[in-house]
């Protein structure tokens, strides 16, 4: 009977959690994302003490379209942060969204687990923990691949605006151009950078706002250099040329970097996944000596406490192998 109440307690909580998460996303999605990506670059430049604006309503829809989601979110100092992180992933989704989410995993997890394991407590606390942190981690990962495809694309958008100027076009001109004739993610965000300047925000903001979008090293560069140039003039295309010398040979040593710590990476790969794997065979060739795992009351705990260190050891070793260039 009790199974059956946490279960139903499950099911109901779920569908609640649902029924929120479309109220969440509801509305003119497209349109709202659009006037709140323009507001936003505004709100940074005011940041900056550059533009001085009322901007209460805008942050109003910054979060969520729940009002007592968002009220909870701007209370919490970092919403912001999570915000930039999500967009920086590339998906149209708000922070009180993604709050939703988290919450739906961890507290499934936990209530699944302790409808299965009604004693282990702890081990489902354990789990749902770890669960909560997976919408972050599909973020991080969206988030990282999305970086590594400007960044590998940034230099041939350099190469196009250094053509741009010496044919005699205007800077803001080349801008344009890229974010017409290059891919995503670089054509979208020298897209904002271009509307946002367009429609009357300081070009210097605009690329600061550009920036804080794209979190490279290679980016800061690109507008550490615009605004120097700015400032005390020179050439424009032949720094626009060096500049992507600079980040192709750069990429020429990350690769061979990359050819030279092949093993170590291979030999984590082995290590992280050979535990799983003997647990899979184990089981299909001896279960009776597995089975104390599930059966045993410490056997729970024992296998959340190896996921745990499974977890750091892939942690540690990730950062071994992982050297910055």
């Amino acid at each position: 009977m009790a199974g059956i109440l946490a279960l139903a307690t499950f099911l109901i909580v779920g569908i609640v959690f649902g029924i929120i998460w479309m109220l969440a996303g509801g509305g003119d999605g497209r349109q709202q994302e659009v006037v709140r990506r323009r507001m936003e670059a505004v709100r940074k430049a005011e940041s900056r003490g550059e533009v001085s604006l009322d901007l209460k309503l805008v942050r109003d829809e910054l979060y969520s379209n729940v009002p007592q989601l968002h009220r909870l979110l701007m209370r919490l100092p970092w919403s912001g942060r999570l915000q930039n992180f999500i967009n920086q992933a590339g998906m149209k989704m708000k922070a009180g969204k993604f709050v939703l989410w988290s919450a739906v995993a961890g507290l499934g997890t936990y209530v699944l687990l302790s409808v299965i394991y009604p004693n282990q407590s702890i081990m489902a606390l354990c789990f749902g923990f770890m669960a909560l942190a997976v919408p972050f981690g599909v973020i991080a990962v969206q988030r990282a691949r999305r970086l590594a495809q400007f960044e590998e694309h940034f230099p041939e958008s350099l190469d196009l605006i250094g053509r741009a100027v010496r044919a005699g076009h205007a800077f803001t001109t080349g801008l344009e151009m890229v974010s017409k004739e290059s891919s995503e993610p670089v054509s979208g965000e020298f897209r904002a950078t271009f509307e946002e300047q367009n429609f009357g925000l300081p070009l210097r903001d605009a690329l600061l706002n550009m920036a804080d979008r794209v979190p490279l090293m290679d980016v800061r560069f690109f507008v550490t250099a615009l605004l120097v140039q700015k400032e005390t003039g020179g050439n424009l295309a032949e720094l626009l040329d060096e500049l992507s010398r600079l980040i192709r040979e750069r990429f020429r040593i990350y690769r061979e970097v990359k050819v030279r710590t092949a093993q170590g990476r291979l030999t984590a790969a082995v290590l992280i996944a050979l535990p799983f794997v003997m647990l899979v065979v184990m089981q299909f060739l001896n279960p009776d000596y597995v089975k104390v795992l599930w059966n045993d009351p410490i056997g729970p705990i024992m296998l959340g406490g190896a996921a745990g260190m499974q977890v750091i050891g892939s942690l540690v070793i990730w950062k071994i192998v992982h050297i910055e260039v």
